[in-house]
């Protein structure tokens, strides 16, 4: 405890004295509850101060009172009972409940009940001396306590401490009770001597109070792998953080870290009576400042940083993309944990006072959640970009689930301050996401590469622009919210049409609304700019051949994409996959046809093959040539091309084979004995059937040179 704190007030050496004070005087100073002890005047200034007197009264005239008698007697048997008493102090052991100050107790008691009631006692100004007796008694025992050697709150006995808290509770009522005579001098003197009193012990319940909120503060994060004891709480963190559970019950992960109750019940003794003996500031804010340093500390073993606006827009976007991702979390515990847990501290120790424990804990919440939304704050302002559209989302999503929650954690006023600021950055969030969608289809636009993939391949467009859609239609609902906000925005923005005209669109707005959201119509907008851009990379190629496979590479990515996200093809819907799918099959039919159609016009048409029922062998030897030259050049060219989609790779081999190699086949079968067997048959026929459909499996491989050396071996 404080060596400053004022010495014990000695009792006066006339007990039938009375200070005189000024009329101007505030009677309530001699109660003052500010922490500045030595401003409280010692009894024999007081007296001094009275002696002097108002100026209106003559120092004889004091002298010559009609109660002169009376207070000679009072002061005899006050010195004379005091003698008594302090002997008796001075032999007995000390004890929680001393007699004498049981009994005193007691006319206390009795004397307060009774002192409003007879009329008699203000006129005829009698303060017992019993009254000096009690000040004595618990100025002692305070002294006992918060002497030399301050006894700590937790090392007294139960008895000891609630004998101590009935005293100053007494006192406290007392002071009360002849404050309302603080108008008349002749109490001055009591009310100074009790008031004295009382703001040494509330002092030491101050200090005491302070301890205990401090000394049972959280252990650090390395203990909370030891399960806590019964009935308490680990320690860490204030009361706010998740308790150390066993994992098979994950229901008991939220259940909250809280001091424990031998604590709580003393703080909220304390409590009340600090709040009792006039000290409800100097408790309010004992408890504001230890609360406040505890969730400070707290945010601080989270990972929560402190950053300016200004550091914020000087992050690299990995940085800060970390920093949103800690604060999420952070943000996400204090909301769900930490401050119901402050909110229901609050309540335990101020339970008889629910008007300062929703004040405090609202204050309290409200200083944390401001140092939180100064981040995405921060966050909202920077540099739009595509790539930040997710933490956007994570970030908008944290708020909007958190702004219900804040009606249990603020007094009425702050919580339409904090909702109020809440909803002003997810706002903000919302408009940023919205122009980053846009920028996404001005990105698509402006595409306009004049260099075709080599191979027909999927176009790099294509992937980032179906992986940055399936990923942002995981957050559907979110940005059907986002998207119906904006909409409201700009028809309130437009202040185009009177109240008629909206009120009228307002049926069909909802009758489209039921079909297409604001963002199935964006996200189908998307993917039409992004079909206008394939068909013109499309004919980037002279190859009407390969232009087919370009569109199904990237037609069969898109569909498989959408049929692959529940989210896009529930916004898609099955109409517009039916369609990609009948346009893929185009693709398909428009490939063969280019390709294979001319090699199997060779095989089919048997013009000039036989004359006058005979195979004129020059012609079958030059369709043979022809059959060899073109398969080799498909064979050659579409080797090096791509289709990495395994299913749309083995559906081309297979219609491929289907289309070719029977009419091979036949054809082999009808012409083929017409040659010589042996080497003049080598060298026309060059392929068997067998061969064919090996060589059809080496399409689309993208690696010619790997084919050509297998055909040659």
């Amino acid at each position: 405890m404080d060596e400053d704190k004022e010495k014990p007030v000695p009792a006066p050496k006339k007990l039938n004295s009375f200070a005189i004070t000024n009329d101007n005087d505030d009677p309530n100073n001699s109660h003052d509850t500010t922490d500045d002890k030595d401003n409280l005047p010692p009894p024999e200034s007081t007296t001094t101060a009275a002696d002097e007197g108002d100026e209106n009264h003559d120092k004889n005239d004091v002298d010559q009172t009609p109660e002169e008698g009376d207070r000679d007697q009072i002061k005899e048997e006050g010195e004379e009972e005091k003698s008594d008493e302090i002997s008796v102090l001075k032999v007995e052991e000390p004890s929680p409940l001393p007699p004498d100050l049981g009994k005193v107790s007691e006319e206390i008691d009795q004397y307060m009940s009774t002192m409003f009631d007879d009329e008699s006692v203000h006129s005829d100004v009698h303060v017992p001396i019993f009254v000096e007796q009690f000040a004595v008694l618990v100025e002692a025992k305070i002294e006992d306590y918060d002497g030399e050697s301050p006894v700590k709150w937790t090392d007294l006995k139960d008895e000891e401490a609630e004998c101590f808290l009935e005293a100053l509770t007494r006192i406290s009522k007392l002071s009360i009770s002849l404050n309302k005579f603080s108008s008349d001098f002749k109490f001055a003197y009591s009310i100074n001597r009790i008031g004295g009193v009382l703001q040494r012990g509330m002092s030491y319940l101050e200090e005491e109070f302070k301890l205990l909120l401090e000394d049972h503060r959280i252990l650090d994060p390395e203990t909370e792998s030891k399960p806590p004891p019964p009935n308490s709480v680990s320690e860490q963190e204030g009361e706010g953080e998740e308790c150390s559970v066993p994992e098979s019950d994950p229901q008991e992960e939220d259940k909250i870290k809280e001091y424990p109750e031998e604590i709580l019940s003393n703080l909220k003794k304390l409590a009340k009576c600090m709040i009792l003996g006039g000290h409800e500031t100097e408790c309010r804010r004992v408890y504001f400042m230890t609360r406040r340093t505890a969730m400070e500390e707290s945010l601080l073993k989270m990972g929560f940083e402190k950053h300016s606006i200004d550091d914020v827009q000087k992050m690299h976007w990995e940085s800060l993309e970390r920093e949103i991702m800690t604060w999420i979390k952070v943000f996400k515990q204090c909301m769900d944990v930490q401050f119901p847990a402050e909110r229901k501290l609050c309540d335990a120790v101020f339970s008889d006072k629910p008007s300062i424990s929703a004040t405090l804990s609202s204050h309290l919440c409200r200083g944390a959640i401001i140092q939180l939304l100064n981040v995405p704050e921060a966050v909202a302002m920077t540099k739009r970009a595509a790539e930040k559209l997710f933490k956007f989302l994570d970030v908008y999503e944290t708020l909007r689930d958190a702004i219900p929650a804040m009606d249990k954690l603020f007094v009425p006023r702050t919580v339409v301050e904090i909702k109020s600021e809440t909803t002003l950055i997810k706002s903000r969030f919302g408009e940023a996401m919205v122009i980053i969608f846009c920028e996404l289809e001005n990105s698509i636009k402006a595409d306009s590469a004049k260099t075709p993939v080599p191979g027909g391949a999927v176009h790099p467009l294509t992937r980032y622009t179906m992986n940055y859609l399936k990923y942002a239609c995981e957050y559907k609902d979110t940005l059907e919210q986002v998207f119906r906000e904006h909409k409201k925005i700009e028809r309130a923005d437009s202040g185009i049409g009177s109240d008629f005209d909206y009120n009228s669109s307002q049926v069909q707005d909802q009758n489209v609304a039921e079909t297409e959201s604001p963002f199935q119509v964006q996200l189908t907008k998307v993917m039409d700019l992004l079909d206008a851009n394939l068909e013109a990379k499309s004919k980037l190629y002279k190859d009407q051949s390969l232009n087919s496979i370009f569109m199904m590479n990237n037609g069969r990515y898109i569909l498989k994409k959408v049929r692959g996200s529940p989210e896009i093809n529930s916004l898609m819907g099955d109409p517009w996959c039916r369609k990609r799918s009948s346009e893929l099959r185009t693709y398909h039919k428009n490939y063969q046809r280019e390709t294979w159609g001319r090699l199997v016009q060779c095989l089919m048409n048997h013009d000039g093959l036989t004359v006058n029922g005979k195979v004129v062998k020059p012609v079958l030897k030059e369709r043979f040539k022809n059959f060899n030259a073109i398969f080799d050049e498909i064979h050659k060219t579409q080797s090096s091309w791509v289709v990495a989609d395994d299913q749309l790779q083995s559906e081309l081999r297979v219609s491929i084979s289907n289309m070719v190699i029977p009419a091979y086949r036949a054809f082999l079968a009808r012409y083929g004995q017409t040659l010589t067997p042996g080497r003049q048959t080598e060298k026309y026929v060059k392929y068997q059937p067998e061969d064919i459909e090996t060589y059809i499996d080496d399409l689309f491989d993208g690696n010619a040179a790997a084919s050509a050396g297998r055909r040659k071996s």
